[in-house]
């Protein structure tokens, strides 16, 4: 199936160079801007899913380096098919195994996590599921014929180990499931739709559909798992297995995330860093009023204690605010005027 070619770094406005600080500052500067948040544009919500495929694939340095690959013959908007040695990746849904799907929480909107909103071009290099994927064991159900469901005959002896041989446990499936920093910060229940592969008569695999609700803990971070017991399907001894969720928080437009811990831009004017002030300041769950104190520069941080996501210990991390003071690009003629009077009044010079 051709698909249209999608060019990534057209997309983030950047060279094939690029280094990845400089893949990254185009993503949030994109990001804050096309964000369906703060931008309410028709075309808002595409282009910042536009913007966040590429970036999905251009910060991973082994998919950036299977996409360049490609080369720089291929123009944004050709018709692609995958070029030879890329036999073998899925040009759509992946076949067998799990899939899920969230409802949110407040029940009306769902998230299909083997799509995970990416492109049609970007299952075809890269197999689908952009915002989930399996590892470990497998969900589905060994069939009763020894043949299981990846293929291959059972060579399995008395207690499922292969004949003469002692095999390690098979391991538990782990899923990575996307979802947005407010989401996480908060937590809530969520509905998770799981298809697995489970023994019908005559062994013969059988996929059905399974609904489970879903505690996400208030301020998980992101890399964490959560575990349903008794639901990864049979092993390969018949045995059941749990199935791990792996939380993974998406890029967003003005939080950024170092452990438990928070960073955000504040932004202030000149007078406000000068004098000192009280200024609202947005959290991912509404907002607050912080002092600024007098003489602040850019680059001071602000601590909100508590404000973060949680660490290991179970106690949240902090929120930090970067100032950065900004200056108005137009002013007025009363504003001009004071801003003459100022620089023949001060002697201070920044760069003494």
């Amino acid at each position: 199936m051709a698909v249209k070619f999608h060019d990534y770094y057209k997309t983030l406005g950047i060279e094939r160079g690029a280094s990845p600080e400089q893949v990254q500052a185009a993503y949030r500067k994109l990001a804050r801007t096309w964000h369906p948040d703060v931008n309410k544009s028709p075309d808002a919500e595409k282009k910042f899913k536009e913007i966040t495929e590429a970036y999905e694939v251009l910060k991973d340095p082994e998919k950036r380096k299977r996409y360049d690959t490609l080369g720089a013959n291929w123009q944004a908007g050709d018709e692609f098919r995958p070029p030879p040695g890329w036999e073998g990746f899925s040009t759509g849904r992946r076949s067998g195994g799990p899939s899920f799907q969230f409802k949110g929480f407040d029940g009306n909107e769902s998230f299909d996590f083997f799509s995970g909103g990416f492109s049609d071009f970007f299952e075809t290099l890269f197999g689908g599921g952009g915002g989930f994927g399996m590892g470990g064991g497998s969900a589905a159900g060994a069939r009763r014929d020894g043949v299981h469901p990846r293929g291959g005959a059972d060579r399995s002896g008395p207690g499922g180990s292969p004949r003469g041989t002692r095999s390690a446990p098979e391991p538990d499936p782990e899923a990575e499931v996307a979802m947005s920093l407010e989401e996480a910060y908060q937590g809530g229940r969520r509905t998770l739709a799981l298809t697995i592969d489970e023994p019908g008569p005559g062994g013969t695999l059988q996929r059905r559909q399974k609904n489970y609700e879903v505690t996400i803990p208030p301020g998980i971070a992101d890399g964490k798992r959560l575990r349903l017991a008794g639901e990864g399907g049979l092993r390969g001894n018949g045995t059941t297995a749990d199935l791990y969720l792996r939380i993974r928080i998406n890029p967003h437009p003005r939080f950024r995330i170092n452990g438990a811990d928070l960073e955000a831009d504040l932004f202030v004017t000149p007078w406000e860093a000068a004098l000192g002030s009280r200024v609202a300041a947005r959290l991912p769950d509404g907002s607050a009023t912080v002092t600024v104190p007098a003489g602040s520069q850019t680059g001071k941080r602000l601590r909100l204690k508590g404000k973060g996501l949680r660490a290991d210990g179970g106690a949240r991390g902090d929120l930090y605010l970067v100032i950065t003071i900004r200056v108005p690009e137009t002013l007025s003629d009363r504003e001009q005027k004071l801003f003459e009077e100022l620089a023949e009044a001060s002697d201070y010079d920044p760069r003494r």
